[in-house]
């Protein structure tokens, strides 16, 4: 391994310290704490109470100024001693550098021709800063007696990172050193950039994750100062907000989930280096082998000397690379929309999330708005009817109406509530085209502005596509065609994401059915949950991810048993403190 770190204290701005008791911050963090720990706000309430508790961790950071972990030198200095110490740990390290790519910051560079799927980069569990590691550190007494790190292991792997930044003898100094000093997500955002993310659909997340990340820091400042078994930790003089930001962020963006050694369960983890490749379209090429114990990832496309190394994130809408990953991705193929739709007692039909390429809404929304505006004829005929199981499987497809007036019903509807949507923004599409212009933007405002305006232009597609649609079933309606015929063997109900799957019909009790709209070009494709960090329940999730599954061949063309990456596991979870 590298040479060990060099640790000192931190003085930011003048250098100066503020004077604060210890009673006096004691307070202001039960103060922080009660205001987070309350009732949800009322609905319309929840900026204010965002700007209130800002408020209050702002007045915390400004008492807090001046001390706090850091490193001599750069981050770019430290990325030799990182490799080195891969190599030591027997990771792969060669056929590739890290280098800077502009806007996208740091990345891996081909050092050679690579081909797809050849397997390029290797990460052994010994470098892996995991839950279980952290409960083997020094944090594992407390985690012992914990209810709060034992039930969320992100946040585990927060103050794990925390614990061995400050200490100059950990073996994780390499990788710690180079990660970030500061982060591009909404945690590190100024008010006023937040504000541009009011009506989007991602405002709810943001103000939440605030939230959480502020009553998390109180809790644990109190425990730090208060419990036993946290008497040895090395925060206890040195745990400011900043610190615990910087925490969250850097396992918000990086955690992924991994088998245990034995591969009875997965945990989370931060994979050092392979934690450096920036994300395209794609696939899933990260997997992990249980017999070499390792992490593999195989190239997604043939690169050339000198060119970028990517991999692919998952299926996540541009509201999750934002909210969770700090950056916007121009030409995301799976960003999308959510849409509330009420149901009733009368209407207990609910749909499972499948995916459907045109029109630019899933299958399961197509399917839900055929059930939702069907006639109790028609629901009889497609519940209990004759064939009514053979009939279920065509109503995520586009090709087999209900009826006319059915799928004039369901594309007036989307068409009406798209509409309404787009007037929920207090800006036009276009005129966020022309703030876009302005060169004062802050990068964060830019990326802001870019999602709310992403969601209109999937808005105004979806309302453009529903008046098309419905003028033409008003036509077929009008001029008496007839409907589409399907047969038990017919080929149409083998095509198509929206008619491999049945759809499923089951209770639904009086309340709200969230479906998707996608991007017009592209499937638009649901996400499981897994618990990631900050997470609300149901809410999108963390950063890069390796997903994990029963053991069966590797897809990669590499040797040993192992756990192939598939999409789903990484994404959004309950955990909630």
């Amino acid at each position: 391994m590298g040479k060990k770190s060099r640790v000192k204290t931190q003085k930011s701005g003048t250098g100066a310290t503020a004077l604060v008791s210890p009673k006096e911050m004691m307070n202001l963090i039960s103060e922080l704490l009660q205001k987070c720990s309350g009732s949800a706000p009322s609905t319309g309430k929840e900026w204010e109470e965002y700007v209130q508790i800002r408020a209050l961790v702002e007045k915390i950071r400004k008492k807090q100024k001046g001390v706090s972990v850091a490193f001599e030198g750069s981050r770019e200095e430290h990325f030799p001693e990182l490799m080195a110490w891969a190599a030591e740990c027997g990771a792969s390290c060669s056929g590739f550098e890290i280098a800077k790519f502009g806007g996208e910051g740091y990345g891996l560079r081909a050092t050679r021709d690579i081909k797809a799927e050849e397997l390029f980069l290797w990460i052994p569990r010994k470098m892996l800063m995991t839950v279980e590691s952290a409960k083997n550190s020094i944090l594992g007494p407390l985690y012992g007696q914990d209810r709060i790190l034992q039930a969320m292991g992100n946040v585990t792997l927060a103050l794990h990172l925390l614990c061995e930044r400050a200490d100059p003898a950990s073996p994780w100094l390499p990788y710690i050193k180079t990660l970030p000093a500061e982060y591009d997500t909404p945690l590190y955002f100024e008010e006023e950039e937040v504000r541009h993310l009011l009506a989007t659909q991602a405002i709810q997340d943001v103000l939440s994750q605030y939230k959480n990340t502020a009553r998390q820091y109180a809790y644990f400042y109190k425990v730090l100062h208060t419990h036993p078994n946290a008497s040895k930790l090395p925060l206890k003089d040195a745990f400011t907000f900043d610190d615990y930001r910087w925490a969250v962020s850097s396992v918000m963006t990086r955690q992924n989930q991994i088998p245990t050694e034995d591969g009875s369960r997965v945990t989370l983890a931060l994979i050092p280096l392979w934690d450096m490749c920036n994300h395209t379209n794609g696939l899933i090429t990260t997997g992990y082998n249980l017999e070499d114990d390792r992490c593999e990832c195989v190239a997604l496309q043939d690169y050339k000397e000198n060119e970028q190394i990517y991999i692919f994130y998952g299926t996540r809408s541009n509201a999750e690379f934002v909210i969770h990953n700090g950056f916007f991705f121009e030409d995301n193929a799976h960003d999308r929309v959510k849409i509330k739709l009420g149901v009733s007692k009368m209407s207990r039909q609910r749909h499972p999330h499948q995916d459907h390429p045109e029109p630019p809404i899933s299958a399961q929304l197509l399917a839900f708005l055929r059930v939702f505006c069907m006639t109790e004829e028609e629901l009889k005929d497609y519940l209990v009817g004759e064939h009514a199981i053979n009939k279920i499987f065509t109503l995520g497809n586009a090709e087999f109406p209900v009826s006319w007036e059915n799928e004039t019903k369901l594309w007036t509807f989307l068409e009406t509530r798209a509409a309404l949507l787009l007037k929920t923004y207090k800006t036009t599409a276009e005129e966020d085209r022309c703030l876009l212009q302005q060169s004062d933007l802050s990068p964060h405002a830019r990326m802001a502005v870019l999602l709310r305006l992403a969601e209109k232009e999937i808005l105004e597609r979806a309302a453009a596509s529903g008046r098309t649609k419905r003028l033409h079933c008003q036509e077929q309606l009008e001029g008496g065609a007839a409907l589409p015929l399907y047969e038990e063997t017919d080929a149409a109900l083998l095509d198509g994401a929206g008619a491999k799957l049945p759809i499923v019909l089951r209770k639904l009790e009086e309340g709200d059915e969230e479906a998707e709209l996608g991007t017009a070009h592209a499937p638009v494709l649901a996400a499981h949950g897994t618990p990631l960090l900050n997470g609300e329940s149901g809410e999108p999730g963390s950063g890069r991810f390796v997903a994990v599954s029963l053991p069966h061949p590797h897809p990669f063309k590499a040797g040993g048993s192992s756990y192939p990456a598939k999409e789903g596991l990484g994404d959004p979870g309950n955990s909630v403190m």
